[in-house]
């Protein structure tokens, strides 16, 4: 997650923020197989879709969680340091976000 920092130690933060992700992405990979079950028992479409549909809300609140460390953590240092190419990078990523 830490973009130009991984000579310094993580803060307690960052570590929660990991385990954080890591948790829901644990659910996330139960959703999945949770999907996979359901489509090899022919489960009735509209469920199935609402289940993927959690999933993909699932994902999308990871990459706010993931986006809001590394704008605090990389790119705030960044722009300290001078690298304004930081911020165009961060907006491009921003814009993947929300296609």
């Amino acid at each position: 997650m830490e973009h130009n920092n991984t000579h310094k130690k993580p803060t307690e933060e960052s570590l929660k923020v990991q385990k954080s992700v890591i948790d829901r992405l644990s659910r996330v990979e139960g959703q999945i197989r949770g999907l996979k079950a359901m489509i090899e028992k022919g489960t009735y479409c509209d469920e199935v879709i609402n289940q993927i549909e959690a999933s993909r809300s699932a994902l999308s609140s990871i990459a706010v969680v993931l986006l809001e460390g590394h704008f605090k953590n990389c790119v705030v240092q960044q722009v300290k340091d001078g690298d304004e190419k930081a911020i165009e990078d961060l907006l491009k990523t921003v814009k993947k976000l929300i296609k």
